[in-house]
C-alpha cells in the first residue's frame, strides 16, 4: 500500500472514533451534568532522507467540553447546580471524584448522595449529613442548615489542572493533580444543570463525519481497483 492509502486509512480510523463520540453526545444531550467531548487530529512528521518529509494525521486525542450548561429549575430541596467554576466533590470506591451532577438524594441513614449512591463531600472531605425530615436549606457557597441551624458546608472545589483530568464517564472525573476550594462558585439549590451538549451543532458534524469518511471510502475503493487493474495487466 502506498502512502495516500495508509494516510486514508489512518484518516479513516479517527472519523471513526469520532463518529462514536458524536454519537455519544447526541445520546447524553439530556444527562445532567453530562460535558460534551471532541476529537482532536494530530499530525506525525517524520524527516526523509533527500529533504522531503513524510506525514501521517491520527484522531487520537479526546477533548471536553467546560462550558456552562444551561440550568433548569426543579424546586427539589435535593437538587443543586454550580454556577462559575466548580464541581461537586464525591466519594467512590475508587477515591474522591469531582462532578458536575447535583441531583442528589438522602441516603436511608442521612448521608447526601448521588445518583450512584456515592458520598457528597464536605470542604474537608468528610460526607455531608441530612438529618430524615428535617427542612434542608443550603446557601450559595454551600453551607447546609437544617430547621435554621447550620450543619457543613458541600465541597465545591476546582481542579489544580483542569486541561489534564481524567473522564471516567460522562459526568465524573478524576482530578490527579489535586483540587482546592473554588471562591467563584454560586451553588443554586432547587436547580441542575443540564448537558452542555449542542444536539444540532452535533448532528451537523455527524452529517459531515459521514460524508467524509464515505468520501474517503470511495477512495480506497478507487485505488484498489487501480491496483487490481495494474497486477492484471502486468499478469496478462
Amino acid at each position: 500500500m502506498d502512502n495516500a492509502g495508509y494516510t486514508t486509512l489512518t484518516r479513516q480510523s479517527g472519523l471513526a472514533r469520532e463518529m462514536q463520540i458524536v454519537a455519544n453526545n447526541i445520546a447524553n444531550a439530556a444527562t445532567t451534568g453530562y460535558r460534551a467531548e471532541g476529537l482532536i487530529f494530530s499530525e506525525y512528521v517524520k524527516p526523509v532522507e533527500g529533504g522531503a518529509s513524510l506525514s501521517m494525521g491520527q484522531g487520537n486525542v479526546r477533548n471536553t467540553s467546560f462550558d456552562q450548561g444551561a440550568l433548569t429549575q426543579t424546586g427539589g430541596s435535593f437538587d443543586f447546580a454550580i454556577e462559575g467554576d466548580g464541581y461537586f466533590l464525591v466519594e467512590t470506591p475508587a477515591g474522591e471524584r469531582l462532578t458536575r451532577a447535583g441531583a442528589f438524594s438522602p441516603s436511608a441513614v442521612g448521608d447526601l448522595v448521588t445518583y450512584d449512591g456515592f458520598r457528597v463531600l464536605d470542604t474537608g472531605g468528610a460526607p455531608v449529613f441530612v438529618p430524615p425530615g428535617a427542612a434542608v436549606s443550603v446557601g450559595s457557597d454551600g453551607t447546609v442548615s437544617a430547621d435554621g441551624a447550620p450543619l457543613g458546608q458541600i465541597g465545591i472545589v476546582r481542579p489544580l489542572d483542569p486541561l489534564n483530568m481524567v473522564r471516567e464517564d460522562g459526568v465524573m472525573f478524576r482530578a490527579d493533580a489535586g483540587h482546592e476550594p473554588s471562591d467563584t462558585a454560586r451553588l443554586m439549590q432547587g436547580f441542575v444543570e443540564n448537558s452542555n451538549v449542542s444536539a444540532i451543532s452535533q448532528l451537523s458534524r455527524m452529517v459531515e463525519v459521514q460524508r467524509a469518511y464515505e468520501l474517503g471510502q470511495s477512495f480506497l475503493t478507487s485505488e484498489d481497483e487501480r491496483v487490481r487493474g495494474a497486477l492484471k495487466a502486468l499478469v496478462g
